[in-house]
């Protein structure tokens, strides 16, 4: 049975199978499945949110972030670009998520996207990042994407990155809330060349 993944807004999901949850970026939740894993692309507060963490915690969840992602009572496994782990049988690869040009998200805060094999199905959630040498070298099978601009790719570069990985499904994101809006979706569903599934944000 195929890994399943659920957006709930901004650049949270969830994804699910073998038994196992898992949360990337938890944002603005009012509730829901407990975690096994919760991984954290970045320091900034609509993604390392101690608040939604807390929601959706349990005895034993795992939390794994970049070293600057630090609070009070919690002390996440550090993880740096390039590094890999296996966690409850899951395997997570991070991977680097950084701007060109713009200092939002620089490299050298070593932020990151993930690669996370769930029931066979490798899933990247490239994090806050602009369209990057380094995606030349990620396969996945399911790419989710941030297409609303400024802090991130635009839609045009974010279509030029799943046209270079080529997954079976792009699944766009960082739209809806904060920045981007449908019209960016429009855009990327246009100039991507592999299938593009438009999610529902759950809550």
């Amino acid at each position: 049975m195929a890994a399943t993944y659920t957006w709930l807004g901004h650049a949270s999901f969830r994804l699910e199978g073998a038994g196992v949850t898992v949360y990337i970026d938890p944002y603005q939740l009012k509730g829901g499945i407990p975690a096994d894993i919760i991984c954290i692309t970045h320091s900034h507060h609509d993604h390392f949110s101690v608040e939604d963490i807390a929601k959706i915690s349990k005895a034993d969840t795992v939390i794994i972030a970049p070293p600057d992602c630090k609070a009070p009572r919690l002390r996440p496994m550090s993880v740096r670009p390039g590094e890999k782990m296996e966690v409850k049988g899951v395997l997570i690869e991070a991977v680097p998520a950084y701007n060109i040009g713009k200092q939002y998200h620089p490299p050298e805060k070593e932020w990151v996207g993930y690669v996370i094999t769930l029931d066979g199905t490798r899933i990247y959630h490239m994090g806050d990042t602009d369209l990057i040498p380094e995606m030349a070298q990620i396969r996945a099978d399911v790419v989710l994407a941030p297409v609303g601009g400024k802090y991130t790719m635009n839609s045009q570069e974010a279509a030029k990155a799943v046209n270079t990985i080529q997954p079976k499904v792009a699944v766009p994101m960082h739209w809806g809330t904060i920045i981007g809006s449908a019209e960016d979706v429009r855009a990327f569903e246009a100039t991507a060349r592999v299938p593009v599934k438009v999610l529902e944000p759950k809550t």
